[in-house]
């Protein structure tokens, strides 16, 4: 048993810390130099569609507003998003993506298509689904402690 926790502790410590450093070789590749991981992930939160309010994309992140507010700054100045105040609630931050964000959010996208193509490819139907259940899992206990 303790030996199964070595190799599961290490296969998702370095499949975590390789997915970081993957996403931000995907960006260098593509020529995006001027976003962190963490920025693309609030590109991500944002969503290519819809204008959302701060307090939202705040709570999707699991950050506060403060937090987000300086990352929407910073994304602003460099044109992935627009910020504007709400016509009906002037209290109401609303952003979304400029064109230059929709690209970004669809290099990104891509990048997360192909990771799970990888993952996937060759499984069995049932290697498939054990994999998934494994994940649901994981990412419940997740949600639920922390």
């Amino acid at each position: 048993m303790e030996e199964t926790l070595n190799v599961v502790n290490t296969l998702l410590v370095d499949t975590f810390n390789n997915i970081l450093t993957i996403e931000q070789n995907a960006l260098k590749k593509e020529k995006i130099f001027d976003v962190s991981v963490a920025e693309v992930h609030t590109i991500e939160a944002i969503g290519m569609y819809q204008t959302k309010s701060m307090s939202e994309v705040a709570k999707n992140l699991q950050i506060t507003v403060g937090t987000l507010t300086v990352a929407i700054n910073n994304l602003v100045k460099k044109g992935y998003v627009e910020r504007f105040r709400c016509q009906s609630d002037k209290r109401v931050v609303l952003i979304k993506l400029t064109k230059k964000g929709k690209l970004l959010y669809r290099v990104h996208e891509q990048f997360h298509k192909n990771v799970v193509k990888a993952t996937i490819s060759g499984l069995t139907k049932q290697e498939r689904e054990v994999l998934c259940q494994t994940l649901i899992k994981l990412n419940i206990y997740l949600q639920k402690y922390f």
